[in-house]
């Protein structure tokens, strides 16, 4: 009899190591938008809520009904990198840190047992395929489905492996590293060395070139391919909140579009073509700001990224065979919130410059500037509070997985990164990695 407790603990112990789904299972095959608010974490959506809907509202984040914990270390490393766990959204397995769309410098075979990325394998099926970022097209969390680089700084090789990729939607910054070194765009001139204008080629295959709101407004699904250039480099301008301030720049560059904005439009070509689709979306702002300490920066990005989930979700009103899943890789610069009492934290008074511990105390205007107010709460209060950063880097521990629409009850408990890849596969597919796909 004494052996019963153990048998129990070993039964139970090896419950908890199988996957909480069948991976036997057939799904409903549908559309993917795979939506990446880079860097952010639970505590990041909470001060957004508090600060833009106020403290007892609901986010549209908050109103994702399909939550688990995120489990974002490498093979090497705790915390992820934005190119290392980006690598693994679109492979399907751990790979080192240093990786952006290779295992450290070795091709990756992606948990289908094929050596491409998800967005590569739907390709192949004939969906329909979307890049968006409110960064620079070399950024990772969309341009590591679909080009690989022995290191993140190969920005020339990056750029033309994703301008050339085939991708029928694609909207970004980075024009510098479209153009021939010399050459004058919309935007910058250009800095590639090697004389190859991506804009032109890009015009010659049948993309429709645009680079305003105004043109990105206007798209209606009548388009063969689009090729959205934004602006020279990144949408925003990722630096510290005195530094903006002294050069008299706003947060996002004036007349660049927001994520919602790039959402709908690539929603509503797609929508038009009456074909499946696999779309990957990332609000680079919320990582750049925050490893920045910029906090009113990284929560205007949180809420840009917010009116971008309301988007999804609509569509998923009207679309129900639409599978929304989100998460970020890591979390950026350590975000914590701090809300006193009045009478402890004055909303007229300004804010130290560093908390006792030596932390930096963010208020509406950086450091030494009066704390953030809350909009009111259920009884009428507005309620002040301050961010504190831990660092200017990475950290691991609050990142939450969500989900909506079809197949999105898989999104529950505790998952590891490598499981975005396989929800999203099983969705597009029909069936799990590795295992027969669908004909349904």
């Amino acid at each position: 009899m004494r052996y019963i407790p153990l048998l129990l603990l070993l039964i139970f112990l090896s419950a908890c190591t199988k996957p909480a789904y069948d991976t036997s299972e057939k799904f409903k095959k549908g559309s993917v938008i795979f939506f990446h608010p880079d860097g952010t974490s639970l505590t990041n959506w909470h001060a957004m809520r508090m600060l833009k809907y106020g403290p007892d509202k609901l986010s549209n984040w908050d109103r994702l009904p399909n939550t688990a914990v995120y489990l974002g270390h490498t093979k090497n490393s705790l915390t992820s990198s934005s190119h290392g766990g980006a690598t693994i959204h679109a492979y399907g397995v751990k790979v080192i840190r240093d990786s952006y769309g290779l295992d450290g410098t070795t091709e990756i075979t992606a948990a289908s047992g094929k050596k491409m990325s998800i967005m590569e394998e739907a390709m192949e099926e004939g969906l329909l395929t979307g890049l968006v970022n409110t960064g620079s097209v070399i950024e990772p969390g969309t341009g590591c489905f679909v080009a690989s680089s022995e290191a993140r700084r190969n920005y020339e090789e990056i750029t033309e492996k994703i301008v050339k990729s085939g991708v029928d939607f694609m909207l970004s910054g980075g024009e510098e590293w479209m153009l021939p070194e010399g050459v004058q765009g919309r935007f910058s001139v250009g800095k590639r060395t090697d004389g190859e204008n991506l804009i032109e080629w890009a015009k010659a295959e049948g993309y429709n070139v645009i680079y305003t709101r105004d043109e990105l407004l206007a798209i209606d699904g009548s388009e063969e391919k689009v090729l959205g250039v934004f602006c020279e480099h990144n949408t925003f301008n990722d630096q510290t909140e005195e530094e903006l301030l002294i050069e008299n720049k706003p947060l996002y560059k004036e007349g660049t579009p927001t994520i919602a904005e790039m959402m709908d439009a690539a929603l509503r070509f797609f929508d038009a073509k009456g074909r499946r689709f696999f779309l990957v979306a990332e609000e680079e702002a919320t990582d750049n700001f925050a490893n920045n300490n910029n906090a009113p920066g990284t929560i205007e990005a949180l809420k840009r990224s917010d009116d971008a989930i309301k988007v999804a979700r609509d569509y998923i009103g009207t679309n129900p065979l639409t599978m929304l899943i989100m998460a970020a890789d890591s979390e950026a610069g350590g975000f914590e919130i701090m809300g006193l009492p009045k009478h402890l934290m004055d909303p007229e008074k300004e804010l130290p410059l560093k908390m006792e511990n030596g932390a930096p105390a963010d208020g509406v205007d950086g450091p030494g500037s009066k704390p953030f107010i809350a909009l009111p709460d259920n009884f009428g209060n507005e309620l002040p509070f301050l961010i504190s950063w831990s660092t200017l880097h990475d950290v691991s521990g609050a990142v939450l997985a969500k989900g909506a629409g079809l197949n999105s009850d898989l999104v529950k408990g505790t998952i590891d990164n490598t499981e975005i890849y396989k929800f999203m596969y099983a969705t597009l597919f029909g069936n799990f990695p590795g295992k027969q796909k669908s004909t349904e």
